[in-house]
């Protein structure tokens, strides 16, 4: 898929790819729900991906929630970092450490619109194994305390 990876990013290569799958999710403040959700990451010869990820209801297919963005080496051997923009009015930039083909992020900063939600910040956990992609998604919120959001299990499709 696109152009070969960049050299600084070999830690990230599993990543690389379309992947699609379900996911289940809950908070504090709503009901428990399950979803569908496509995530790519992909490489176009620079050193960082492009990242891009789509959810929807599984009931009837409408749209949940989108994301894009970027994920980049770190300053460091192990490090990566993630840059994202949310439809929510937020932005997301984390950094984290790559093991192996395990990556965890925690936001650094979280932006807002003036009407963007509450969210405070987030933490992320991906790992790859083989075809399959499992991550894990924590939120706080203003009066949340970080916890629990979603997770899923996406299968590479390409």
């Amino acid at each position: 898929m696109g152009p070969e990876i960049h050299a600084d990013l070999a830690p990230l290569a599993a990543l690389v790819g379309r992947w699609r799958g379900e996911g289940r999710g809950s908070y504090p403040t709503i009901e428990p729900f399950t979803y569908g959700e496509e995530m790519l990451f992909e490489s176009v010869g620079e050193p960082y991906l492009l990242y891009a990820a789509r959810s929807w209801a599984i009931d009837d297919g409408s749209p949940l929630h989108f994301e894009r963005g970027f994920l980049r080496p770190g300053s460091g051997p192990g490090q990566a970092e993630l840059v994202l923009a949310h439809p929510l009015g937020l932005t997301e930039i984390a950094s984290g450490l790559v093991v192996g083909t395990s990556l965890a992020f925690t936001s650094t900063s979280i932006g807002r619109t003036p009407s963007g939600d509450a969210v405070t910040g987030l933490a992320r956990r991906y790992q790859v194994d083989g075809d399959s992609l499992i991550y894990e998604v924590d939120m706080a919120m203003e009066q949340v305390p970080m916890v629990f959001h979603v997770s899923g299990r996406l299968q590479r499709t390409e």
